[in-house]
């Protein structure tokens, strides 16, 4: 089962939802509610009734269980950054950088508008993306939608570089 399943099961029946977020944390995750509870920041007593079909998730509690469920089931899986900027920008860039807790991989997200940036920040999010490094004019907006760390990109060295490159042409 994957969180996929978990969210087309809430489309095919009634009850689909719960019996496969059951199921995702019993076989495939080997969790306990009240695990899953603390990772993912929802309330015990709201999973409770949700899983015992008293009430319906509504549509906040299913985004936060998705979360949860795509962030805990990545858990081994490659860990990276999400570099989104134009294809020309990230010629210069390493393959991965280390951290305290290894290896961790830079993914590049390359766009040429300020909607092709927005969307892949959302999707880097959704591939389970540590963390974003992106243009200052796009940080602001992606930080108020996505939940993971945002960085913009503060080329300073390459302003001053085009300064002096038109110093001499005016």
């Amino acid at each position: 089962m994957t969180v996929d399943d978990v969210i087309s099961s809430m489309l095919r029946e009634e009850g689909g939802f719960q019996r496969a977020l059951r199921s995702m944390l019993d076989d495939e995750l080997e969790m306990s509610l009240s695990e899953f509870c603390s990772v993912s920041g929802i309330s015990q007593s709201t999973m409770y009734k949700i899983l015992e079909e008293k009430r319906e998730p509504n549509l906040r509690t299913v985004r936060e269980v998705v979360r949860a469920l795509t962030a805990i089931s990545r858990r081994g899986a490659d860990r990276f950054v999400a570099v989104i900027a134009s294809s020309t920008f990230m010629e210069s860039l390493p393959k991965t950088m280390l951290a305290d807790g290894g290896a961790i991989s830079i993914r590049e997200y390359p766009i040429s508008t300020v909607e092709d940036a927005i969307i892949a920040a959302v999707r880097a999010e959704r591939d389970g993306a540590l963390a974003i490094v992106c243009a200052p004019i796009i940080a602001l907006t992606v930080k108020r939608i996505l939940r993971i760390p945002v960085s913009p990109v503060m080329p300073l060295g390459s302003v001053l570089k085009a300064l002096d490159d038109i110093k001499g042409l005016v």
